[in-house]
């Protein structure tokens, strides 16, 4: 029988017979072929041994889950971070055990991945999408890694918030007020950096003198531009005055000798 893969396993363990499990417990009494997955010759015990998974309930407060399992032969060392798996009922001494499963534990908010299901197998079955760890006896053990998600993950309109350049006072303010430059009087500075909206569409494009000028300006002087001639409203009204004649003629249909 197999954990149920939506909930990562929070524990492993060896039983020595299935109703040995404790409570919160599932052993794997079948191989994926149907066979029965008697471990015990592969414990080192005649009686038999089943391998078992615990999930925790979806009731269980958060806590370790298994990011990771090694089958190694009871020559090899404990490999750092890993932890030997519980045996039920309590390992009797001098029993010995030619293969060993560790697991590696922790928290469910530190851990990115966990491992979701466990299956055995004949050593020649091949069951995609599960990694194989090692094996036992006559039996392959698989298991089933997968991404781990938080429950208490943090909303991406939040994350996005924070990434924002606008003040907090700017969210009730409409887009045009915000993207709008506030120009109230004419020493307001038009540099202010304090806000990218104060900037000026004009900021960073080249200016150059014409010529012509460029003799009347000394480097650094404020001089006036003293040639320049300024017209008023009426002088330009006179200069580009143009009296329609030409079109209250052809209007008229009268011959053009009459302009």
């Amino acid at each position: 029988m197999a954990a149920a893969a939506e909930t990562p396993l929070t524990g492993v363990a060896w039983a020595a017979a299935p109703e040995a499990a404790p409570a919160g417990w599932t052993a794997i009494t079948v191989t994926v072929e149907g066979a029965a997955a008697n471990l015990g010759k592969g414990f080192g015990h005649k009686g038999g041994g089943y391998l078992c998974v615990c999930t925790g309930g979806a009731q269980a407060a958060p806590g370790p889950v298994v990011t990771d399992l090694q089958v190694l032969s009871d020559r090899s060392p404990q490999p750092p971070g890993y932890t030997r798996i519980p045996e039920f009922p309590e390992p009797r001494t001098g029993v010995s055990r030619k293969k060993r499963v560790y697991v590696k534990l922790l928290p469910l908010d530190a851990a990115e991945t966990a491992v979701f299901d466990l299956k055995l197998s004949s050593k020649t079955k091949a069951l995609p999408h599960y990694m194989k760890i090692g094996e036992i006896g006559n039996f392959a053990i698989w298991c089933k890694k997968g991404p781990v998600l938080k429950s208490k993950a943090q909303p991406l309109s939040a994350g996005l918030k924070q990434l924002s350049l606008q003040s907090p006072d700017s969210d009730h303010k409409s887009p045009t007020a915000r993207c709008s430059i506030k120009r109230t009087s004419q020493h307001e500075s038009l540099y202010d950096t304090s806000n990218i909206y104060g900037l000026s569409a004009m900021d960073g494009v080249p200016f150059t003198l014409h010529p012509k000028y460029e003799s009347k300006l000394s480097s650094g002087s404020n001089a006036i531009l003293a040639d320049l001639n300024v017209k008023s409203l009426a002088d330009i009204e006179k200069e580009y005055n143009y009296a329609f004649v030409v079109e209250r003629t052809a209007a008229a249909r009268l011959p053009p000798s009459v302009c």
